[in-house]
């Protein structure tokens, strides 16, 4: 099964950015990035897990959660099979765990995967925002 591995977490200012990084590995026999999705979501502390943007990878088609629309951007890179989340303007409501996971493998990759499908997750990467 693939592997996910975060980083690129840390502590800002409200208005600045962070760039976190999703390198996903060990694809089975057969497999490739582009026959998954990635997503990445965010758990605030004492709130439910909530994704806040997917990617598929096959054709670079994005999704956003209206909280972070216009602030992040989420990219793909298949040569690396790395998923970058940019976050601009943070705030303080955005501090947090941010976790990849992947959905799939697919031969038709959903647009979008529900998110019960993201069944493998990488260790997440803590991300706070300061006042």
């Amino acid at each position: 099964e693939v592997h996910l591995v975060e980083s690129g977490g840390g502590l800002v200012q409200a208005g600045k950015s962070l760039r976190l990084s999703c390198v996903v590995s060990r694809f089975p026999l057969g497999d490739t990035f582009d026959h998954y999705a990635v997503g990445w979501f965010h758990q605030a502390p004492g709130k439910l897990t909530e994704r806040v943007s997917c990617i598929i990878s096959e054709d670079g088609t994005t999704y956003y959660a209206d909280s972070v629309k216009g602030r992040f951007t989420i990219s793909s890179d298949g040569a690396s099979n790395t998923v970058s989340l940019q976050m601009n303007d943070l705030k303080p409501e955005d501090t947090g765990v941010y976790f990849c996971a992947a959905a799939g493998p697919y031969r038709v990759v959903p647009h979008p995967p529900h998110d019960g499908e993201f069944r493998r997750w990488g260790q997440g990467t803590q991300v706070s925002v300061s006042s």
